[in-house]
């Protein structure tokens, strides 16, 4: 019995993920090289994309649909910097409701389609008190304390192992092109730790000082399930955060969620140039 219920889960699983492909092939047959998953406030790279299919997540079976604001719940297929790109104008979190696999069941179809590498940016906290609001930070390593993972449950081997290995979940390779956009475009940049957390409440002093301890530079609410389904699947994945405010324990000041947006906004353009600088390259 036991046997057949995972037989059962693993087919459930590709089914799923079959009919959502094939309901995007049949409005776009373009195969994307990239995925990019935009997060909060960073929507404005899509103007720099030739599109060739927008589709709502709404119209695309078995999606989610996002409910945050600035989320625009949108599949764009098109050309970006020489490259096929399928982007995702907003994500899905756990505190909206989805279990893990909900939310990391998008990149997984994108990797269907034919996207090796993928992309993932945010909005984030910076623990590290040398950052400023408004930077830019490539991650280069990430601690889950979100008390969740997308791979528990039945694996089918062949979307990935069962136990795949995260000593390097972020490419260097994609970072260090990264980097040299960065010089190119004259856009500084950091490298950091991504600390992930299931919110939606910002953190304690305590709790602040917890993750500076572990040695953690950023806080966020997302990313991490994503990057795990991306390795779990093969990708080659490239982390960026923009830092929305400082996350100073003996200094702290209430955040509201509308100056974090506007942040992210502010400094959304120069994001967009690094990608489309290091997205050339890639």
């Amino acid at each position: 019995m036991g046997a057949k219920m995972i037989r059962r889960g693993k087919a459930d699983l590709l089914e799923r993920i079959q009919e959502s492909k094939l309901a995007i092939r049949e409005r776009c047959p373009m195969v994307p090289d990239i995925a990019l998953i935009l997060g909060t406030g960073l929507g404005n790279i899509v103007k720099k994309i030739k599109i060739e299919a927008e589709i709502n997540y709404q119209d695309i079976p078995r999606f989610p649909v996002s409910t945050v604001e600035s989320h625009a719940g949108k599949l764009l297929l098109g050309t970006l910097s020489g490259k096929k790109a399928a982007v995702m104008e907003g994500r899905f979190h756990c505190y909206e409701g989805y279990s893990p696999q909900e939310v990391t069941f998008p990149v997984r179809v994108l990797r269907e389609l034919g996207a090796k590498i993928l992309i993932v940016s945010n909005a984030a906290g910076g623990l590290n008190l040398n950052y400023r609001k408004g930077e830019i930070i490539l991650i280069e390593d990430h601690i889950n304390f979100m008390g969740i993972n997308p791979l528990i449950g039945p694996n089918d081997d062949r979307l990935g192992p069962r136990f795949p290995d995260m000593s390097s979940p972020y490419s260097a390779r994609l970072i260090r092109l990264a980097e040299e956009a960065s010089k190119q475009e004259k856009i500084p940049v950091r490298r950091g730790v991504y600390i992930g957390v299931a919110g939606p409440n910002l953190e304690t002093r305590a709790e602040y000082r917890m993750m500076r301890s572990w040695g953690a530079d950023l806080v966020g609410m997302s990313t991490i399930p994503e990057v795990i389904v991306g390795v779990h699947m093969g990708m080659e994945i490239l982390g960026v955060s923009i830092v929305t405010d400082v996350c100073d324990p003996d200094h702290l000041e209430p955040v509201d969620i509308k100056e974090i947006i506007k942040t992210a906004n502010a400094a959304g353009p120069k994001l967009d140039q690094l990608l489309a600088a290091a997205i050339g390259k890639f």
